[in-house]
């Protein structure tokens, strides 16, 4: 499948077959995120792959009931947990280097994407889970001080087909040389 396929294809999925995600294809997803660019090539992530249900089960305590993919963390056959290493990212000197500051979430985000569109090409289902209490999921994991949870990624072949949600057109949300100038 083509990027361009993939990106428009790929959904957030919420349920999974129970069968285990086969290697071959876990690693190519891994080998995507691998290949994540970050500032400076810093690669600021750590990956915790869960599959076992009593980490899963606690895990998913520290998601809200309210949060639509709180049984996949659980349904999943494998979770993957992205972590990212804070005041790296985005810093020159040990001093932020833009109004910004710490852009490692800016960096797990692209990479934690690379995940989704690589699982989505392997024929796998995956959902962004970042509504939960981090610190909990964080404890959980057993994660060192200097490691922050930032999302949980769901991993599995997924049990149903999902539907594009709509989109804006593009000339809605692009501008010629500044905002408010439409694009012609």
């Amino acid at each position: 499948m083509d990027v361009h396929e993939c990106i428009k294809t790929r959904r957030s999925m919420r349920k999974y077959l129970e069968d285990p995600v086969p290697e071959e294809k876990l690693e190519r997803v891994l080998e995507a995120l691998r290949w994540a660019p970050s500032w400076v090539n810093l690669q600021p992530w750590e990956v915790v792959l869960v599959d076992d249900p009593e980490v899963k089960a606690r895990l998913q305590e520290a998601v809200p009931a309210a949060n639509p993919a709180r049984k996949a963390v659980v349904e999943a056959p494998l979770l993957l947990a992205l972590c990212g290493r804070q005041n790296k990212s985005g810093y020159y000197g040990g001093n932020p280097a833009t109004v910004y500051g710490d852009w490692v979430m800016f960096d797990i985000g692209i990479a934690a994407q690379h995940v989704c569109l690589a699982a989505w090409a392997e024929g796998l289902g995956t959902v962004h889970l970042g509504l939960l209490d981090h610190v909990k999921a964080g404890k959980v994991l057993d994660l060192p001080e200097e490691l922050k949870l930032y999302e949980l990624i769901p991993l599995g072949l997924p049990a149903k087909e999902g539907k594009a949600p709509p989109r804006r057109e593009i000339k809605e949300f692009t501008h010629k040389n500044r905002f408010g100038t439409p694009l012609e």
